[in-house]
């Protein structure tokens, strides 16, 4: 009997190589042999039939973030939630959220409510791009990172960091060139499941710089929650730029959820650059000056940030910055310096005007 490499099966099958990986080891791919370290597979072999039926997927339909992201909202959303107005208010019928990031709160919000009109937006030409190319292009998108998490599985450490730095090298001359296509969409997921804890950093030439990370077996490719993303964000107005450009969009009909850079809690907290623009103290009382403007539209917002009061008990910024708002403080679980012990519970702040 011939055999393939699960490489070869997955191109063969049009499913991703974990896919057949997974499917192995469940007994489901009959004459399948697990040899050194890795799946032979009879060339014979018929797929098996998905387990996962349509149906099922149409009734788990919920999308996630598709990027790992630092200062992700993950782990605020239950506090965050109870600040969601469209089952109280039936005139909400708009979503905002101008600094969208990883996307935690839109697609929570996406996911337990039909939401008239959405607007995301963010100063990350790369991210939009993503979220633009996830929208409009996905099948083209999952195809292309398939084909990555195919060729990437099967190398070993050495491979694996030339073909990272491949990749990285190719997403910044994109970059540096200005194209924001699907290619350019997958290199960023790829770069981001398989950098060193998903983050998103540049230098000072705007390049991206992280290191590879050391998963064994990452997933780059998660087709179910990408489709799903996509049907999520089909209505939604995705832009590239500044949170002012939101003002347009806002009225006394949108509910807006602000989560901007956050200020730094002490000097090597500032993480370097999530973009080649710095969020300082005057941007921060910009910021603070344009929710009151939209406090006078009727619009009702919610903005998160660090409480400086975790360092500093005598740093009144945000009180005073948002002297109009209701300051409400909620622990969480950070870092606030480079060193990893003093990881623990901290406050942050939710801020509201209603």
């Amino acid at each position: 009997m011939n055999y393939i490499s699960a490489k070869e099966t997955a191109t063969k099958w049009n499913i991703s190589q974990r896919r057949v990986a997974t499917l192995c080891s469940e007994g489901r791919v009959i004459g399948a042999m697990f040899v050194g370290n890795s799946w032979v597979i009879p060339c014979d072999a018929v797929k098996p039939m998905d387990a996962r039926t349509k149906a099922a997927s149409l009734i788990n339909d919920e999308a996630k973030p598709f990027l790992k992201w630092a200062g992700g909202k993950g782990q605020l959303l239950k506090e965050i939630e109870q600040y969601y107005p469209f089952a109280k208010d039936t005139t909400i019928t708009k979503y905002a959220e101008p600094f969208v990031g990883g996307g935690a709160v839109l697609f929570d919000v996406l996911n337990k409510y039909a939401v008239d009109e959405v607007y995301i937006s963010d100063i990350n030409a790369e991210l939009i791009n993503t979220y633009i190319t996830i929208r409009d292009n996905s099948d083209e998108l999952i195809s292309r990172l398939k084909a990555m998490e195919s060729d990437y599985l099967v190398k070993d450490a050495d491979a694996r960091k030339k073909a990272y730095l491949e990749a990285r090298a190719r997403f910044n001359a994109l970059k540096r060139d200005g194209i924001r296509d699907t290619e350019a969409a997958s290199l960023m997921i790829f770069l981001n499941r398989t950098c060193f804890n998903g983050l998103y950093r540049v230098n000072k030439a705007g390049d991206y710089n992280v290191p590879m990370g050391a998963y064994k077996n990452p997933q780059i490719c998660n087709e179910d929650n990408l489709l799903n993303v996509s049907k999520k964000l089909q209505n939604a107005n995705i832009v590239c730029g500044d949170y002012k450009d939101s003002a347009s969009f806002i009225d006394d009909k949108t509910f807006v959820y602000f989560d901007p850079p956050y200020r730094p809690l002490t000097k090597t907290a500032n993480f370097t650059s999530y973009t080649e623009q710095l969020f300082d103290d005057n941007k921060q009382l910009e910021l603070a000056n344009f929710v009151q403007d939209l406090d006078n539209k009727g619009a009702l917002i919610v903005i998160s940030n660090s409480d400086p009061k975790n360092t500093d008990e005598n740093d009144n910024f945000f009180d005073d910055a948002y002297s109009k708002q209701n300051i409400r403080r909620v622990a969480a679980n950070r870092m606030i310096n480079r060193n990893s012990d003093a990881r623990g519970k901290i406050n942050e702040l939710l801020i509201t005007n209603f």
